[in-house]
């Protein structure tokens, strides 16, 4: 199948012209091999044999090539991150390295941070735009310039968005139906939770357990729910599993970027109401939460809750990707007397904007949610934001009389 552009590809071109190695880090299968190839011209796989042998007896062997030299699955010999510094520090040369790999190694006093040689790009699954799910219409860029949205509706249905969720934005998945999507990402599951997890750290862990965390990660996303409760959730056939047994897995699919929580705002705020500081749980992608609960679309459309919950998490993923692209972070705001905004998109000059995502757009809804928006905008001390916005999952792309904006996910793109 022919590459689809990603929006990471220009950050990966500006980063090597910036730095003398890339890392670009991602969960596996998010198509981080391919679009390093792209811009590459050489590579080594380090995941095999005869890497390794080369690796214990000469490591600088594995750097020669023509540049940009492409290294994946660095982490598997993570020795060789201080090598490839050194080749970096004596050529003096920017764009040297991309290093891709699906782990986070463990931390490791030998290895040098590599502060002003590396650039990291982290990598997820594809956006609707990268698919060729969205019509494009309503540009984030413009959205965090102050810009309107005006767009037709782009004809992505609710039976269709459930089609999405459980297909997901893996580049295997391009041309699958649901059902044969659903069918890698429960091999997906099965493959983290008996190799993945363990190979981290060498320590052999419970697949069982691992499964059960994941599954009680798809029942509790978009919400933030406690190490205790995922614990009491994910008890198995024995009624039990330790909370520290939780947190040890949590931490091994955070670094397998196979769980990707959304951190709190903390805005400065003209009240003095206390923010709920808990970070909102989410999968990398929503075909995992999908897969883990065996939910098919004709299940989903079943049980609506569910799906506004999954829909949720599928734009937190886009507007993640897009948000990159712009250098801004993404938060959630929540505050003790429940006002809440699903996304805040942060620059790095401290501008903000809002979002609330609802996978309907009828009147009512969009206007309870745009409601909620204003009311934070006044809270917040400092700017105003540079837009406040609903992203729903079908409807028109519009301004509304507020300023608030609405937004069709299948017209968002980067």
């Amino acid at each position: 199948m022919d590459y689809q552009p990603r929006v990471v590809d220009a950050q990966l071109a500006g980063a090597l012209e910036a730095a003398g190695a890339v890392v670009i880090e991602g969960p596996k299968a998010c198509g981080k091999t391919e679009t390093a190839r792209r811009a590459s011209r050489s590579e080594v796989r380090i995941d095999t044999l005869a890497s390794r042998q080369a690796m214990a007896v000469s490591p600088e062997l594995l750097l020669e090539g023509a540049t940009p030299r492409l290294l994946d699955e660095w982490q598997v010999e993570d020795e060789l991150w201080n090598y490839v510094r050194h080749a970096v520090d004596d050529r003096q040369a920017k764009g040297q390295f991309i290093l891709a790999g699906s782990a986070v190694p463990r931390g490791d006093p030998k290895r040098h941070p590599g502060a002003g040689r590396f650039i990291h790009l982290r990598m997820r699954p594809m956006t609707l735009a990268e698919t060729g799910h969205s019509t494009a219409r309503a540009s984030f860029a413009a959205i965090l310039q102050g810009q309107p949205v005006a767009s037709p509706e782009p004809g992505l249905t609710v039976p269709q968005i459930a089609e999405r969720i459980v297909i997901g934005g893996w580049p295997a998945h391009l041309g699958l139906n649901a059902r044969q999507a659903q069918r890698l990402m429960a091999g997906y599951i099965e493959d983290v939770s008996r190799e993945d997890v363990s190979r981290l750290d060498g320590i052999r862990r419970d697949p069982a357990g691992v499964r059960r965390v994941i599954a009680s990660l798809a029942r509790n996303v978009a919400t933030p729910a406690t190490l205790e409760g995922i614990a009491t959730d994910a008890a198995g056939a024995d009624g039990s599993i330790k909370v520290e047994t939780v947190r040890v897995y949590l931490a091994a699919l955070s670094r397998l970027m196979i769980a990707d929580d959304v951190p709190a705002w903390k805005p400065g705020l003209r009240s003095r109401t206390r923010l709920r500081a808990a970070s909102i749980r989410h999968l990398a992608d929503p075909a995992l939460a999908a897969a883990a609960l065996g939910a098919t679309p004709a299940r989903l459309l079943r049980d609506l809750n569910t799906m506004g919950l999954l829909f949720e998490s599928m734009v937190v993923r886009d507007v993640r990707v897009y948000a990159q692209a712009h250098d801004a972070q993404v938060f959630h705001y929540r505050d003790e007397k429940g006002l809440e905004a699903d996304v805040i998109v942060e620059l790095p000059d401290g501008r903000w904007a809002g979002f609330e995502i609802k996978l309907g757009s009828s009147p009512e809804v969009v206007e309870g949610a745009a409601a909620s928006l204003l009311k934070l905008a006044k809270k917040v001390a400092g700017e105003p934001p540079v837009a406040l916005g609903v992203i729903t999952g079908t409807g028109y792309g519009l301004t509304r009389p507020d300023g608030v904006l609405q937004i069709p996910i299948g017209a968002l793109a980067a």
